[in-house]
């Protein structure tokens, strides 16, 4: 089984945040595989369909952003999948809004869910998908600037990155992930 889990923070209030993109993605997706996210076990969100004969999970950890890992690794050993198997989407400051960055490692950064993912599964080698909501402003506060919804000049750039996430993420479930990162790195207007 390929798992799909958007990082995000539980709750209505941090519904359309910048913290949240990986959650509206993992909404896309389901409507657009037409899988139902029903289920919760380990303090996660999920729903379990097919893609091309492919078996697909995808999660929405409700642990908050910072404790993302307490409930992808439970889950992960419930429905014995591998972290080759996984790949994950969240927000990234240091990307500009409309760029996706697809990598197959790399360390959490500045990013507490990352780096939560990263000490609960015991390794940064996992595929991912690094979704651009660039920095405040200057002397901004960061936290209140993640947690914050996009401008109303950022939705249409936001609607295309969530589709072309979706999509990218969609291509993970049955293409070499070399193939799937050429195609879809860069900006969605490329």
């Amino acid at each position: 089984m390929k798992c799909v889990i958007g990082l995000g923070n539980p709750g209505k209030k941090y519904d359309y945040t910048r913290h949240n993109i990986g959650f509206m993605v993992i909404d896309h997706m389901a409507d657009a595989l037409g899988i139902e996210l029903s289920s919760r076990k380990f303090k996660c969100l999920f729903g379990v369909g097919y893609y091309k004969g492919q078996r697909v999970m995808l999660v929405k950890p409700e642990t908050f952003m910072n404790l993302s890992g307490e409930g992808v690794r439970p889950l992960l050993d419930y429905y014995k999948i591998d972290v080759d198997d996984i790949l994950v989407l969240y927000d990234d400051l240091d990307l500009p809004v409309g760029r996706l960055r697809l990598r197959k490692k790399g360390s959490g950064g500045g990013h507490n869910g990352i780096k939560s993912l990263n000490q609960h599964l015991g390794t940064e080698k996992y595929k991912r998908v690094r979704i651009g909501i660039d920095r405040p402003a200057p002397g901004g506060s960061i936290p209140g600037y993640v947690l914050g919804r996009f401008t109303r000049s950022e939705q249409p750039v936001i609607e295309k990155v969530v589709t072309r996430s979706s999509e990218a993420s969609t291509a993970f479930l049955t293409e070499p992930f070399e193939e799937v990162m050429t195609e879809y790195n860069g900006d969605v207007d490329e």
